[in-house]
């Protein structure tokens, strides 16, 4: 039943000559023996001609030609690319209590699972299966802040069992659930604070990498703030176990060390994760819009998201949020405070000219 209610979804893309399906599925023609993209502009044929096939590959296996005018062996547009990866997207959110399977998923946008896979990845960055884990990791997260016990929280979240949740934990969240409820407790973060040419500095790591990057007027400030995100951890300071990091930020905010190469333990969502990444693809020196970011990560509509996941970034000068600005050229947001972030744009519109 599964595959014919997929096989009328096709049909309908087909006589509507939806581009969004390209490169979902084609469909071929009995009768000609030719086989089409769903957009095709030639003749619809008769439904009982028509058979569908994940693949051009496939299709040709099966004895069919491509045909001459939509070209379907070609790889489709990166629009309809984006298009399929953001429906499957939207189903997987709707999903999350009852996760799809790959050839679920993959059925209910018209596409086949291998395609839906290396899509999905192309547009969105991680896999359908990460990004369900990302959303329900986001929902365990906001769970535990808001005080729920554990299995309460993993079960509101989707996961189906303990060890499924507490298997993946360490990745997503540096800690275990239950630590992270207790606001870090028994999680060491180390720290020290410096002068720099904005401020009080502040790095801290756990032993996988940098959890925090911070500048603010006073060491108390910093404090605060590694304070509120890890309340119960234990925190001390170690100069000597930072140097390293913090000599390569100064030399950084100096202008003598364009490119950071630091070892991060931050977490986020797919999307935010996403966008991260994307920031640190803007040459020192260059900016880019909230816009042009959204488009890149495949989500055009999303330039108040991006914004967003800049605010939520915790290592700002290492992952260069400040380099992302208004679409009329303003500044926009920025954590650290904007008398910071037109220094920093200043500082590496200066570099960039010498």
């Amino acid at each position: 039943m599964a595959v014919k209610r997929s096989d009328e979804r096709r049909w309908r893309a087909v006589l509507s000559r939806d581009r969004r399906y390209d490169g979902a599925f084609v469909y071929a023609v009995r009768s000609t023996g030719i086989y089409c993209r769903p957009s095709c502009s030639s003749r619809r044929p008769r439904r009982p001609q028509v058979v569908f096939f994940p693949l051009p590959a496939v299709a040709e296996q099966a004895g069919f030609r491509p045909c001459r005018r939509c070209r379907p062996q070609a790889t489709p547009g990166p629009d309809a690319q984006r298009e399929l990866a953001e429906r499957a997207a939207r189903l997987i959110e709707r999903s999350v209590d009852a996760p799809l399977k790959l050839s679920a998923l993959a059925a209910q946008v018209g596409a086949s699972p291998f395609h839906l896979q290396r899509t999905f990845k192309r547009v969105l960055g991680v896999t359908p299966r990460q990004y369900a884990d990302a959303l329900r990791m986001g929902g365990v997260k906001s769970l535990l802040r808001a005080g729920h016990n554990v299995a309460a929280a993993l079960y509101d979240a989707g996961y189906g069992s303990s060890s499924r949740l507490y298997e993946r934990a360490a990745g997503k969240l540096g800690m275990t659930p239950a630590t992270y409820r207790r606001g870090g407790q028994g999680m060491n973060i180390t720290y020290t604070t410096s002068d720099s040419p904005l401020g009080r500095l502040l790095v801290a790591r756990t032993e996988r990498g940098i959890c925090a990057v911070s500048l603010a007027d006073s060491d108390a400030q910093l404090k605060a703030r590694l304070r509120r995100e890890f309340p119960r951890a234990e925190v001390r300071r170690d100069r000597n176990g930072l140097s390293d990091a913090v000599r390569a930020l100064l030399r950084h905010l100096e202008g003598r060390q364009p490119r950071l190469d630091l070892p991060l333990d931050v977490r986020g969502t797919a999307f935010q994760c996403r966008v991260w990444e994307e920031l640190l693809r803007i040459p020192y020196g260059a900016t880019r819009t909230y816009g042009e970011i959204a488009r890149a990560v495949g989500q055009p509509g999303a330039a108040r998201a991006v914004g967003t996941a800049c605010g939520s970034n915790p290592v700002p000068l290492i992952i260069p949020c400040h380099r992302v600005v208004r679409g009329g050229g303003a500044l926009g947001g920025y954590g650290l405070g904007l008398p910071r972030k037109r220094a920093l744009l200043d500082l590496e519109k200066r570099r960039r000219v010498v």
